[in-house]
């Protein structure tokens, strides 16, 4: 079946129901596994994603070590039960190409001159996907490496605008992904609107992208403000725990 054939609007909404610079709901937890250094479990709509962060640790092989800084290293996954059609387990083109660019998303806010020979290791499991998984990831990993107490300028916020039956709409959920006419994923760095990844699938006019990259910076300003009050909260009963 052909996209164009595929009616994603109608009555001026989109067929979830939400209008088109509407965010899926958000749910963010922190500290959700003990033995990892960091962690946080994001949902994003129907996406559900764990990130668990481990490190600074020693770098192995050690002929892998930089002697300036830490090395960042990114493992995205989607379980095999993530999808309708079961995932053959392991990793494949696509998550390592996910793994490639969400790293490289998180890479200018982490300080890694401050751990030379070292390792920092990012697992992001998605457990559940419904388009977005990428971005969902960066928001997890995000929170996750601030949660292990590595130093970071600040957080990484991500989300995806596209295009279905010519209109620019943020974050797509699945159906709109197969079907609609076009997908970019954005990471910014919220406060200062500074872009840390941008990829496209499609065609976009100029008019298009500039619409399209506004809403991710008000989208991703809103993100931030969740992946924040999530760290306060946790910070928060931390702090509560120890004066008990």
């Amino acid at each position: 079946m052909k996209k164009e054939e595929i009616e994603l609007i109608k009555d001026g909404k989109r067929l979830d129901g939400r209008g088109f610079e509407e965010l899926r709901p958000i749910k963010i937890e922190v500290g959700v596994l003990k033995r990892a250094d960091g962690s946080c479990y994001f949902e994003l709509g129907d996406n559900k994603v764990i990130a668990a962060v481990y490190g600074p640790r020693e770098m192995h092989p050690r002929h892998f070590q930089d002697a300036k800084m830490a090395v960042i290293k990114y493992r995205y996954n989607m379980a095999p039960f993530s999808v309708d059609d079961r995932k053959r387990p392991g990793p494949d083109r696509r998550s390592v190409e996910i793994s490639k660019v969400s790293r490289e998303a998180l890479d200018p806010v982490i300080i890694k001159e401050y751990y030379p020979k070292t390792a920092i290791d990012v697992y992001v499991e998605v457990l559940q996907s419904d388009a977005g998984t990428r971005t969902a990831g960066i928001n997890a990993a995000s929170v996750a490496l601030a949660a292990a107490g590595i130093p970071m300028k600040d957080l990484v916020s991500s989300v995806a605008v596209g295009k279905i039956n010519g209109e620019v709409v943020l974050d797509l959920n699945a159906v709109e992904d197969n079907y609609g006419e076009g997908d970019m994923p954005v990471a910014m760095v919220a406060r200062t609107n500074t872009i840390t990844m941008l990829q496209m699938d499609g065609r976009f006019s100029q008019e298009e992208f500039e619409r399209g990259l506004k809403l991710a910076a008000t989208a991703c300003s809103k993100i931030y403000e969740l992946q924040r009050t999530a760290l306060l909260e946790r910070y928060s009963e931390s702090i509560g725990e120890g004066e008990a």
